[in-house]
């Protein structure tokens, strides 16, 4: 063999084993195409929840008292009815005209000077008070009650003229009736 046909034939050996070595070797599988994944749905914020209502019932204590007013102050050892007293009786005879189920106790109360005995009567006459005025604006007498505390039952428990004036009132009382 000639030294050409020895190359030929180490070449023709070469690319038999190469191509032998390349049928054998394992081929990667194929990769599956990805499935799509669906687009996002739009964005939608939820709603935002509807604003409580923290306005008190109509006809209700709390409607009462917050938007009337249960209280009227008087001056030291009087019981006649002030003027920022009427105008606050004024606007619970309006309130109470307008629920006519409801039925109030006034309560008169005193400061803690004088004796038990004294505070009891203008406690009584403080309440009496509130209540001829209520009536004089046309709420019926036999939907109100009156009750003198004295001075067992004081708003504020301070002992100087600012507490004095807040203990110094008529307190309606819704006690039957409201919604």
């Amino acid at each position: 063999m000639s030294f050409d046909a020895k190359r030929a034939a180490r070449l023709a050996l070469i690319v038999a084993a190469t191509a032998s070595m390349a049928a054998c070797a394992s081929k990667p599988k194929p990769m599956p195409a990805p499935t799509p994944t669906p687009a996002p749905a739009p964005y939608h914020p939820a709603p935002a929840p509807a604003p409580i209502d923290t306005r008190p019932i109509p006809g209700s204590v709390q409607d009462f008292v917050i938007n009337i007013g249960d209280f009227v102050y008087f001056d030291f050892d009087r019981y006649d009815v002030r003027s920022d007293g009427m105008s606050a009786l004024d606007a619970q005879a309006s309130w109470l005209l307008r629920y006519p189920s409801v039925k109030v106790r006034i309560e008169g109360n005193c400061d803690e000077r004088g004796t038990r005995e004294y505070n009891l009567a203008l406690g009584a006459r403080r309440a009496n008070a509130v209540r001829d005025y209520l009536v004089s604006r046309g709420v019926a007498s036999s939907r109100i009650t009156t009750l003198s505390w004295g001075k067992e039952r004081p708003v504020d428990p301070g002992s100087n003229e600012t507490a004095w004036a807040r203990n110094r009132n008529g307190h309606t009382v819704i006690v039957e009736g409201a919604r």
